[in-house]
């Protein structure tokens, strides 16, 4: 059994009303350590989470690939009906959200339908 690194491993906790996550990575997430991250989002949807919280406050730092994780993540997770939520983000990912134009990550724009073949009608 591997120990969990607090440096890269995110603490998920459930919180709130039934079915919602906080998941709280901290360091540097990219191409080396994003696996804990994704896997913590995978495990939420197997659980039948549906309600995603991700709080960034302790990331340092993060790369194009810990996007691709939370964007694929949140197009899976609106697909079962859940929502995913980013709080706190650094200012590289708010950068990265800007020039992607992935603001429904924050909430702060609307949410892109869902292509046909993850539940959206076209």
């Amino acid at each position: 059994m591997r120990v969990p690194d607090p440096n890269t491993d995110p603490h998920t906790a459930p919180y709130g009303e039934s079915g919602r996550v906080l998941i709280s990575p901290a360091g540097e997430i990219d191409v080396s350590t994003v696996h804990p991250l994704r896997a913590s989002l995978d495990q939420c949807l197997r659980d039948g989470v549906r309600t995603v919280d991700v709080d960034l406050s302790a990331v340092t730092f993060c790369d194009c690939r810990c996007l691709g994780v939370l964007l694929s993540s949140w197009w899976r997770i609106t697909a079962a009906g859940g929502t995913l939520t980013l709080h706190h983000p650094p200012p590289v990912l708010v950068r990265m959200i800007g020039i992607t134009r992935s603001g429904y990550l924050l909430g702060d724009r609307p949410a892109p339908g869902l292509p046909a073949g993850l539940g959206g009608a076209l």
